[in-house]
């Protein structure tokens, strides 16, 4: 079998192996492959083929004849013409639950920065700026205590249910809004509650949810004018979740106190970016997910739809 990986340095920029795949063939890793031209050359006869972010169209799909299988090196798998896929037999298999661990933690990191701004205050004393203060200490942003404040979490999967126990942990209660509730996972500190109640009665919401038409800009001007005053927002699930400009101008009035992101509608990032305009908006390049654990993990559950797609019994399936 000719396997072929378009895109493979994010995930393994060389501290991880890619020795489970060349064992099931004859396998060809590209760093990246952002000339779109270059795709099908690429592809060319593989059976296999890999992709995290390059886009695998219809018309791709389509000049590729020999492709049998296609594997997304992440959970989203939003770059893949999925149908066209179908209508062609080829399978398409994602990483489901890779990341969880990790893309919680960092959520619940990014909503501490925000509450203590712990680099900007270490860059202060490195600064100087302790060395020449009058009092014992001192502190340039107001820090919040997170002990009986109320999370709202938008999308109640693996990584929002991972989300809230660290938050629960935290002293916090939670508020899960998700299409699909499960009420076993209640309790005294954690409920489900409607988007508008959600909005209207947590001090931090995090979002958690896939990127559908119905989720696209569900952070926007009228969402936010239903939250409290001061409410912070955390976002390390898809940009497009959030209309940018909207959330920019509610930073900038004091309606939201502070956000902090790790995923934004264009990325990379682009200069005119309205997040780059607001203030108090903590941005980070879209690394929740990679830490080396994480990312042994997605190597290894790559390698076992590729075995399973092999031995007839395909899984992690998004296109049946």
């Amino acid at each position: 079998m000719k396997i072929v990986i378009l895109d493979g340095y994010t995930e393994n920029p060389g501290d991880l192996s890619w020795e489970g795949f060349d064992k099931l063939g004859d396998l060809t890793v590209y760093d990246r492959t952002k000339d779109p031209g270059k795709i099908v050359e690429r592809i060319g006869n593989a059976e296999a083929v890999y992709t995290n972010k390059t886009p695998i169209t219809r018309e791709t799909i389509e000049a590729c004849p020999n492709l049998k299988f296609i594997g997304v090196l992440a959970t989203g798998y939003n770059v893949v013409d999925t149908q066209a896929a179908k209508e062609k037999g080829v399978i398409v298999s994602n990483i489901p639950s890779y990341g969880t661990d990790a893309v919680a933690q960092y959520a619940i990191a990014l909503l501490l920065e925000l509450c203590h701004h712990i680099g900007e205050h270490s860059q202060c004393v490195k600064n100087g700026e302790w060395e020449q203060n009058e009092d014992w200490c001192f502190w340039k942003y107001p820090l919040v205590e997170l002990a009986g404040k109320t999370m709202g979490i938008i999308g109640f999967g693996r990584i929002g249910q991972g989300t809230a126990r660290i938050a629960q942990a935290l002293g916090m209660k939670v508020l899960a809004y998700d299409v699909n509730r499960n009420e076993e996972l209640e309790s005294e500190t954690c409920r489900f509650a409607s988007l508008d109640e959600l909005f209207k009665n947590s001090d931090v919401i995090s979002l958690h949810c896939p990127l559908f038409s119905s989720t696209q800009g569900i952070i926007n001007k009228e969402t936010i004018s239903k939250m409290k005053d001061g409410v912070m927002i955390i976002n390390n699930s898809r940009g497009p979740l959030v209309v940018e400009a909207d959330l920019r101008d509610a930073l900038n009035s004091g309606k939201v106190a502070g956000a902090a992101v790790d995923v934004v509608s264009t990325e990379p990032i682009l200069c005119d970016n309205p997040l780059l305009e607001a203030k108090n908006c903590i941005i980070t390049p879209h690394i929740a997910w990679a830490p080396k654990e994480s990312r042994q993990r997605l190597m290894d559950i790559a390698v076992d739809n590729l075995k399973a797609f092999c031995s007839g019994k395909p899984k992690n399936v998004v296109n049946q």
